[in-house]
Protein backbone atom coordinates (compact mmCIF):
# COMPACT_ATOMS: atom_id res chain seq x y z
CA UNK A 1 0.00 0.00 0.00
CA UNK A 2 1.24 3.47 -0.87
CA UNK A 3 0.56 5.93 1.95
CA UNK A 4 0.00 9.64 1.48
CA UNK A 5 -1.01 12.85 3.23
CA UNK A 6 -3.25 15.68 2.12
CA UNK A 7 -0.65 18.44 1.73
CA UNK A 8 0.56 21.05 -0.71
CA UNK A 9 4.23 21.29 -1.69
CA UNK A 10 4.78 24.31 0.59
CA UNK A 11 3.66 22.32 3.64
CA UNK A 12 5.62 19.29 2.48
CA UNK A 13 8.77 21.40 2.61
CA UNK A 14 8.26 21.99 6.36
CA UNK A 15 8.17 18.29 7.27
CA UNK A 16 11.24 16.50 8.66
CA UNK A 17 13.22 14.41 6.20
CA UNK A 18 13.47 11.70 5.15
CA UNK A 19 9.75 11.52 4.47
CA UNK A 20 8.06 8.36 5.74
CA UNK A 21 5.23 8.42 3.20
CA UNK A 22 4.97 7.93 -0.54
CA UNK A 23 2.93 10.80 -1.99
CA UNK A 24 0.89 13.90 -1.30
CA UNK A 25 -2.75 14.49 -2.22
CA UNK A 26 -3.63 17.99 -3.35
CA UNK A 27 -6.68 20.25 -3.42
CA UNK A 28 -8.29 20.97 -6.77
CA UNK A 29 -9.64 24.40 -5.89
CA UNK A 30 -6.55 25.66 -4.05
CA UNK A 31 -3.80 23.93 -6.04
CA UNK A 32 -5.11 23.43 -9.57
CA UNK A 33 -7.10 26.69 -9.35
CA UNK A 34 -9.48 25.95 -12.27
CA UNK A 35 -11.04 29.42 -12.08
CA UNK A 36 -7.70 31.26 -12.23
CA UNK A 37 -5.37 31.94 -15.12
CA UNK A 38 -2.59 29.66 -16.30
CA UNK A 39 -0.14 32.33 -15.13
CA UNK A 40 -1.55 32.10 -11.61
CA UNK A 41 -1.31 28.31 -11.70
CA UNK A 42 2.26 28.24 -13.01
CA UNK A 43 4.01 28.77 -9.62
CA UNK A 44 2.01 25.89 -8.14
CA UNK A 45 3.07 23.59 -10.95
CA UNK A 46 6.70 24.67 -10.60
CA UNK A 47 6.63 24.03 -6.84
CA UNK A 48 5.24 20.55 -7.36
CA UNK A 49 7.80 19.69 -10.01
CA UNK A 50 10.53 20.74 -7.56
CA UNK A 51 9.04 18.71 -4.69
CA UNK A 52 10.55 15.34 -3.68
CA UNK A 53 7.19 13.53 -3.74
CA UNK A 54 4.57 13.19 -6.45
CA UNK A 55 0.93 14.29 -6.25
CA UNK A 56 -1.09 11.56 -8.00
CA UNK A 57 -4.47 12.70 -6.65
CA UNK A 58 -6.39 15.82 -5.63
CA UNK A 59 -9.64 16.24 -3.71
CA UNK A 60 -12.25 19.00 -3.27
CA UNK A 61 -13.16 19.00 -6.96
CA UNK A 62 -16.02 21.51 -7.12
CA UNK A 63 -16.69 24.67 -5.08
CA UNK A 64 -20.21 25.09 -3.63
CA UNK A 65 -21.14 27.60 -6.34
CA UNK A 66 -20.87 24.95 -9.07
CA UNK A 67 -24.02 22.99 -8.26
CA UNK A 68 -24.56 19.58 -9.78
CA UNK A 69 -27.99 19.08 -8.19
CA UNK A 70 -31.01 21.31 -7.72
CA UNK A 71 -32.79 23.82 -9.96
CA UNK A 72 -29.70 25.88 -10.91
CA UNK A 73 -27.29 23.43 -12.58
CA UNK A 74 -25.22 25.05 -15.35
CA UNK A 75 -23.67 22.35 -17.59
CA UNK A 76 -21.72 24.91 -19.63
CA UNK A 77 -20.01 26.36 -16.54
CA UNK A 78 -19.36 22.88 -15.16
CA UNK A 79 -17.79 21.80 -18.46
CA UNK A 80 -15.56 24.88 -18.61
CA UNK A 81 -14.38 24.36 -15.01
CA UNK A 82 -13.78 20.62 -15.45
CA UNK A 83 -11.81 21.03 -18.67
CA UNK A 84 -9.32 23.32 -16.95
CA UNK A 85 -9.13 21.12 -13.85
CA UNK A 86 -8.44 17.94 -15.81
CA UNK A 87 -5.92 19.60 -18.13
CA UNK A 88 -3.95 20.96 -15.19
CA UNK A 89 -4.20 17.63 -13.39
CA UNK A 90 -2.50 15.99 -16.36
CA UNK A 91 0.19 18.68 -16.40
CA UNK A 92 0.80 18.04 -12.69
CA UNK A 93 1.05 14.28 -13.18
CA UNK A 94 -2.25 13.52 -11.42
CA UNK A 95 -4.44 10.63 -12.44
CA UNK A 96 -7.16 10.77 -9.73
CA UNK A 97 -9.64 13.57 -8.99
CA UNK A 98 -11.79 13.03 -5.90
CA UNK A 99 -15.42 14.09 -6.29
CA UNK A 100 -16.49 14.83 -2.73
CA UNK A 101 -17.66 18.45 -2.93
CA UNK A 102 -20.45 18.41 -0.35
CA UNK A 103 -21.62 21.95 -1.10
CA UNK A 104 -21.90 21.34 -4.83
CA UNK A 105 -24.00 18.21 -4.41
CA UNK A 106 -26.14 19.16 -1.39
CA UNK A 107 -29.83 18.60 -2.12
CA UNK A 108 -31.77 21.86 -1.58
CA UNK A 109 -34.69 21.84 0.84
CA UNK A 110 -37.83 20.56 -0.83
CA UNK A 111 -36.01 19.20 -3.88
CA UNK A 112 -36.56 15.60 -4.97
CA UNK A 113 -33.87 13.25 -3.66
CA UNK A 114 -34.55 10.89 -6.56
CA UNK A 115 -34.07 13.66 -9.11
CA UNK A 116 -30.93 14.86 -7.28
CA UNK A 117 -29.36 11.41 -7.58
CA UNK A 118 -30.18 11.39 -11.29
CA UNK A 119 -28.54 14.81 -11.64
CA UNK A 120 -25.45 13.57 -9.82
CA UNK A 121 -25.15 10.67 -12.26
CA UNK A 122 -25.69 13.10 -15.15
CA UNK A 123 -22.78 15.19 -13.81
CA UNK A 124 -20.56 12.11 -13.70
CA UNK A 125 -21.50 11.34 -17.30
CA UNK A 126 -20.72 14.95 -18.26
CA UNK A 127 -17.30 14.91 -16.60
CA UNK A 128 -16.22 11.39 -17.54
CA UNK A 129 -15.18 11.91 -21.18
CA UNK A 130 -13.49 15.20 -20.27
CA UNK A 131 -11.46 13.40 -17.63
CA UNK A 132 -10.69 10.49 -19.92
CA UNK A 133 -9.27 12.85 -22.55
CA UNK A 134 -6.58 13.85 -20.03
CA UNK A 135 -5.90 10.43 -18.54
CA UNK A 136 -7.76 11.26 -15.33
CA UNK A 137 -10.15 9.10 -13.31
CA UNK A 138 -12.94 10.70 -11.26
CA UNK A 139 -13.57 8.86 -8.00
CA UNK A 140 -16.95 9.15 -6.30
CA UNK A 141 -16.46 9.91 -2.61
CA UNK A 142 -19.41 8.96 -0.38
CA UNK A 143 -19.67 11.54 2.42
CA UNK A 144 -21.11 11.02 5.89
CA UNK A 145 -24.66 12.16 6.60
CA UNK A 146 -23.46 14.95 8.86
CA UNK A 147 -21.69 16.65 5.95
CA UNK A 148 -23.92 15.95 2.96
CA UNK A 149 -27.36 14.58 2.08
CA UNK A 150 -26.56 12.82 -1.19
CA UNK A 151 -24.45 9.68 -1.86
CA UNK A 152 -23.54 8.94 1.74
CA UNK A 153 -22.75 5.22 1.86
CA UNK A 154 -20.26 3.28 -0.20
CA UNK A 155 -23.16 1.22 -1.58
CA UNK A 156 -24.78 4.43 -2.84
CA UNK A 157 -21.43 5.50 -4.27
CA UNK A 158 -21.08 2.17 -6.04
CA UNK A 159 -24.56 2.58 -7.52
CA UNK A 160 -23.65 6.04 -8.84
CA UNK A 161 -20.53 4.55 -10.45
CA UNK A 162 -22.57 1.73 -11.94
CA UNK A 163 -25.13 4.15 -13.36
CA UNK A 164 -22.45 6.47 -14.79
CA UNK A 165 -21.09 3.42 -16.63
CA UNK A 166 -17.79 4.91 -17.79
CA UNK A 167 -14.21 3.66 -17.35
CA UNK A 168 -13.11 7.07 -16.04
CA UNK A 169 -15.59 6.97 -13.12
CA UNK A 170 -14.61 4.79 -10.17
CA UNK A 171 -15.28 4.44 -6.43
CA UNK A 172 -13.41 5.85 -3.44
CA UNK A 173 -13.77 4.27 0.01
CA UNK A 174 -13.22 6.64 2.95
CA UNK A 175 -13.03 4.84 6.28
CA UNK A 176 -13.70 8.05 8.25
CA UNK A 177 -17.02 8.60 6.50
CA UNK A 178 -17.87 4.92 6.90
CA UNK A 179 -17.22 5.15 10.63
CA UNK A 180 -19.34 8.28 10.95
CA UNK A 181 -22.19 6.57 9.10
CA UNK A 182 -21.93 3.36 11.11
CA UNK A 183 -21.23 1.32 7.98
CA UNK A 184 -19.81 -2.17 8.27
CA UNK A 185 -16.45 -3.38 6.97
CA UNK A 186 -18.48 -6.07 5.19
CA UNK A 187 -20.00 -3.34 3.01
CA UNK A 188 -16.59 -2.98 1.36
CA UNK A 189 -16.95 -6.56 0.12
CA UNK A 190 -20.32 -5.78 -1.48
CA UNK A 191 -19.26 -2.91 -3.75
CA UNK A 192 -17.45 -2.95 -7.06
CA UNK A 193 -13.76 -2.31 -7.64
CA UNK A 194 -12.18 0.35 -5.41
CA UNK A 195 -9.88 2.88 -7.06
CA UNK A 196 -8.77 5.11 -4.15
CA UNK A 197 -9.03 5.24 -0.35
CA UNK A 198 -8.95 7.79 2.47
CA UNK A 199 -9.01 7.44 6.24
CA UNK A 200 -8.98 9.31 9.53
CA UNK A 201 -10.19 8.46 13.00
CA UNK A 202 -13.88 8.97 13.77
CA UNK A 203 -13.26 11.06 16.89
CA UNK A 204 -12.22 14.61 15.95
CA UNK A 205 -11.28 13.37 12.46
CA UNK A 206 -7.87 12.81 14.00
CA UNK A 207 -4.84 11.17 12.43
CA UNK A 208 -4.40 7.42 12.96
CA UNK A 209 -3.00 6.64 16.40
CA UNK A 210 -4.23 9.79 18.16
CA UNK A 211 -7.22 8.05 19.75
CA UNK A 212 -5.98 4.52 19.00
CA UNK A 213 -9.04 3.68 16.91
CA UNK A 214 -8.99 0.30 15.24
CA UNK A 215 -9.08 0.31 11.43
CA UNK A 216 -8.06 -3.33 11.12
CA UNK A 217 -11.53 -4.72 10.23
CA UNK A 218 -11.85 -2.19 7.41
CA UNK A 219 -8.28 -2.77 6.25
CA UNK A 220 -8.82 -6.53 6.22
CA UNK A 221 -11.90 -5.99 4.06
CA UNK A 222 -9.88 -3.81 1.67
CA UNK A 223 -7.26 -6.55 1.55
CA UNK A 224 -9.89 -9.15 0.64
CA UNK A 225 -10.96 -7.04 -2.34
CA UNK A 226 -7.37 -6.98 -3.59
CA UNK A 227 -7.01 -3.23 -3.08
CA UNK A 228 -3.35 -2.27 -2.76
CA UNK A 229 -2.95 1.19 -4.25
CA UNK A 230 -3.18 4.69 -2.73
CA UNK A 231 -4.31 5.26 0.87
CA UNK A 232 -4.41 8.91 1.98
CA UNK A 233 -4.64 10.19 5.54
CA UNK A 234 -7.19 13.02 5.28
CA UNK A 235 -7.41 14.29 8.83
CA UNK A 236 -7.48 17.35 11.06
CA UNK A 237 -4.07 17.66 12.71
CA UNK A 238 -4.20 18.48 16.43
CA UNK A 239 -0.92 20.39 16.17
CA UNK A 240 0.79 20.12 12.78
CA UNK A 241 1.79 17.44 10.28
CA UNK A 242 5.42 18.26 11.06
CA UNK A 243 4.88 16.83 14.56
CA UNK A 244 2.19 14.24 13.91
CA UNK A 245 2.84 12.75 10.47
CA UNK A 246 5.61 10.31 11.40
CA UNK A 247 3.89 8.74 14.45
CA UNK A 248 0.57 8.64 12.58
CA UNK A 249 2.11 6.82 9.64
CA UNK A 250 3.87 4.39 11.99
CA UNK A 251 0.56 3.61 13.71
CA UNK A 252 -1.15 3.09 10.37
CA UNK A 253 1.62 0.83 9.06
CA UNK A 254 1.30 -1.33 12.19
CA UNK A 255 -2.44 -1.76 11.57
CA UNK A 256 -1.86 -2.46 7.88
CA UNK A 257 0.65 -5.18 8.78
CA UNK A 258 -1.82 -6.67 11.26
CA UNK A 259 -4.44 -6.68 8.48
CA UNK A 260 -2.16 -8.66 6.18
CA UNK A 261 -0.58 -5.92 4.05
Amino acid sequence: MQLGLCLDPATLATLPKPHTFDFIEGHVQNFLMPESSDADFAPHLAALRAAPLRMPAANCFLPPAHKVVGPAVDPIALTRYAQVAFRRAREAGMSVIVFGSAGARMIPDGFSATRAFEQYVEALRLFAPLAQAHGVTIVVEPLNRGECNLVNTIREGAEAVRRADHPSVKLLVDLFHMLRNGESPDDILQVGPIHHAHLAEDRDRAAPGVNNEDFRPFLRALKKTGYNALLTIECIWKTSPALEAAPSLAALRKQLADAGY
